[in-house]
């Protein structure tokens, strides 16, 4: 048996086992990339540990340590209110306005894991409040950040459109575009209906009388016929996995103790900070969005220096807030893409692309090709995948077997960065760590269910809509 298909029945068994078994997957896939690594691949400890995500890792800490630091001091409550008096109170437009912001900051540059970084805390912070089905609103900011990452001045939309062009293939910028956002599109009204968008539709937050009852009213009553609005408010205990379930275990020990105080989990709460304090929360959000769109600054430096820089500020707001990133998911998506990086260094994913790449059929490869590309993207970056995998393609594109170089490049585009809702992915997992007021085992295993149904429909209907027709 070759190294490489030792890796890829090693990576299915840690699939089945996490399945199976309450395991991180992270922790299995760390150990896989040490024994896979240097068992099959004669690779040094060194040599695997170079593969260790830390970009990744810094911006998922990053982000939720700040916008822990947000929710502690009530910006994130404050950044509701202020939507539903946007929209008038209609809940159902929210999730729309999540996709098109999302959809707007990468059409003119942003990275899509920039977007989903800025736009999902606050998407998933509104669905918490307004009983939004969280899956739904996390996967509207993600097809909303692909829905416009093709456009010609785009991150995702540039790399392939040189790519495609030093090739010496026909190059429609524009077609690739509009088959991405449509396609994204498409998708996400789908979900809106399927994930309760119906429901929202006759759905109205109630708006306070003046100003002086917005401040003295906790929350917005959320009028939906057969529903009732979560009286929980939004605190600490809400934001992280770590932390939420720590408190809980607190919480169950005070119940034994008959203290009913701390049993509610009210005994420690900060209190939310003042007006002043969430209006410079919001500036510093405001300041993250500018440095790392208009700057390509790091997002996840810039996003703990502006929590430092607010944590000097009111101590005591903020003293929660380290505890709340979500440590489990950050471990599953820096293992699995640990793992990932031994099998590109060890000849995997360039044997099973060359291997695709040679079939008899043009038609059948290219629809493999939009097959490993979704696969493999759904746990690397999808930059790297369009720039490994439109290449293999260049001969048979070239040879004019009827494959056509423009719906073929539309179809690889999309299967490949569509599958971005997996949770193993830098998307999916923003999506995941900022998910709030679930079971986060429940919440992981519906994203990898979703993102795994995305992996094997969408090539294929890309396929057929961009290459057979």
């Amino acid at each position: 048996m070759s190294s490489q298909m030792l890796s890829i029945y090693a990576l299915a068994v840690m699939f089945v086992v996490a399945t199976i078994l309450p395991i991180n997957m992270g922790v299995l896939a760390f150990v896989g990339a040490f024994l896979v690594g240097t068992l099959a691949a004669g690779m040094t400890a060194n040599q695997i540990i170079a593969g260790f995500p830390g970009g990744l890792f810094l911006t998922l800490v990053g982000i939720t340590f700040l916008f822990a630091i947000a929710q502690n001091n009530g910006t994130i409550d404050w950044l509701v209110r202020l939507a539903v008096r946007a929209v008038r109170g209609r809940i159902a437009a929210i999730p729309w306005i999540m996709f098109g912001v999302s959809a707007l900051l990468t059409s003119v540059g942003a990275v899509s894991p920039g977007a989903v970084a800025i736009i999902a805390p606050i998407a998933l912070g509104f669905a918490l409040k307004y009983k939004i089905n969280p899956l739904l609103m996390g996967l509207m900011v993600i097809h909303g950040a692909q829905a416009g990452g093709f456009s010609p001045i785009s991150i995702y939309g540039g790399i392939t459109n040189r790519i495609v062009a030093k090739a010496g293939l026909p190059l429609n910028e524009i077609a690739t575009f509009l088959a991405s956002f449509g396609v994204n599109f498409a998708v996400a009204l789908l979900l809106f209906f399927a994930l309760g968008g119906r429901r929202l539709l006759s759905a109205r937050a109630e708006m306070p009388a003046s100003a002086a009852a917005a401040h003295t009213t906790r929350s917005l009553a959320l009028a939906v016929p057969g529903s009732v609005t979560s009286a929980r408010p939004a605190d600490a205990q809400a934001y992280g996995d770590a932390e939420f379930e720590a408190a809980s275990e607190e919480r169950l020990i005070a119940k034994q103790e008959n203290d009913p105080a701390a049993a509610a989990g009210l005994e420690d709460r900060p209190a939310p900070g003042p007006h002043w304090y969430r209006v410079l929360t919001l500036a510093g959000i405001i300041l993250l969005a500018v440095l790392t769109l208009a700057y390509n600054l790091d997002i996840g430096f810039v996003a703990i220096t502006i929590g430092l820089a607010l944590s000097l500020i009111a101590p005591n707001l903020q003293k929660r807030a380290m505890g709340q990133v979500s440590w489990p998911e950050i471990m599953l998506i820096t293992g699995v893409s640990t793992y990932v990086v031994v099998l590109e260094k060890m000849g995997t994913i360039s044997f099973v692309g060359d291997s695709v790449a040679t079939l008899a059929s043009p038609m059948l490869a290219a629809l493999l090709l939009c097959f490993i590309g979704a696969v493999v993207s759904a746990f690397a970056s999808s930059t790297a995948v369009l720039g490994s995998l439109i290449p293999l393609a260049v001969p048979f594109l070239q040879s004019g077997t009827g494959v056509g170089a423009v719906g073929f490049v539309a179809a690889m585009a999309v299967a490949s960065t569509i599958v971005d809702v997996s949770p193993f992915s830098t998307n999916g997992a923003l999506v995941l760590a900022n998910a709030q007021g679930v079971d986060r085992q429940a919440f992981f295993q519906k994203l990898m269910a979703y993102g795994a149904a995305v992996t094997l429909i969408a090539p294929i209907v890309v396929w057929f809509l961009f290459v057979v027709l």
